[in-house]
């Protein structure tokens, strides 16, 4: 049976703290896979005292991104891939709360992560997919998640709320771009819970506690 590490393996040659902390490719530049032998994610020894933590936090962030509101007032579809969709999000906006954290904050995010992905890899298994292709759509979903990471991460710097709206609707409705709903209220939201998780303490982090705020269900009618 693959393991999920050959599959991010194959995809990436660079820790995404890495690419955080030195900041984003030049404008223009094709998103995509970077070929390496380098593993992304587990960099990091797992350390039995911080499973407790990890699994809290884990459980917090899956929690928010469940919210029936997302998939009932916010555009994002009730489908397995609006959910991936939705679970990278709020992946993306802990993590890039966490790139200046602590080296602990740093390896708890790291494992939380490693934990998404090895729930894409039990997901894809339940649905039936064969142990032959699971590496080969582990590959895709998180080449998927890398470039979300970077177009998600270019407009939340630049403030650019429209541009994220815009990303976020090529993301989430690939096939249907000239109907697409609109993401602007998902983008503003997005923005909102950066500054929410902005204000978030180290100790929070450290101990699993941080949370998401969550949008109030009508209120974006």
């Amino acid at each position: 049976m693959a393991t999920i590490g050959i599959a991010i393996r194959e995809c990436f040659g660079k820790p995404a703290f890495e690419f955080m902390q030195q900041g984003l490719t030049s404008a223009g530049v094709q998103n995509g896979p970077i070929p390496g032998i380098l593993m992304l994610f587990g960099l990091f020894r797992k350390r039995s005292n911080n499973q407790a933590i990890v699994d809290r936090q884990y459980s917090a962030l899956t929690a928010t991104a469940r919210m029936p509101v997302f998939y009932t007032d916010l555009n994002v579809p009730d489908t397995v891939m609006g959910r991936f969709e939705m679970l990278s999000i709020v992946m993306i906006l802990f993590f890039r709360r966490t790139r200046t954290s602590q080296v602990s904050g740093q390896e708890i995010a790291q494992e939380i992560v490693d934990a998404f992905f090895q729930d894409i890899d039990h997901s894809i298994r339940e649905l039936g997919i064969g142990d032959t292709s699971v590496p080969k759509r582990m590959k895709k979903l998180a080449g998927m998640f890398y470039g979300r990471l970077e177009s998600y991460s270019a407009a939340m710097d630049g403030a650019d709320a429209e541009g994220l709206a815009s990303a976020l609707r090529r993301n989430i409705y690939p096939e249907q771009q000239a109907n697409a709903p609109d993401m602007r209220r998902l983008a503003d939201w997005m923005m909102g819970a950066e500054a929410s998780l902005a204000a978030v303490t180290e100790a929070e982090i450290a101990t699993g506690s941080a949370v998401m705020p969550a949008p109030a269900q009508g209120e974006w009618r």
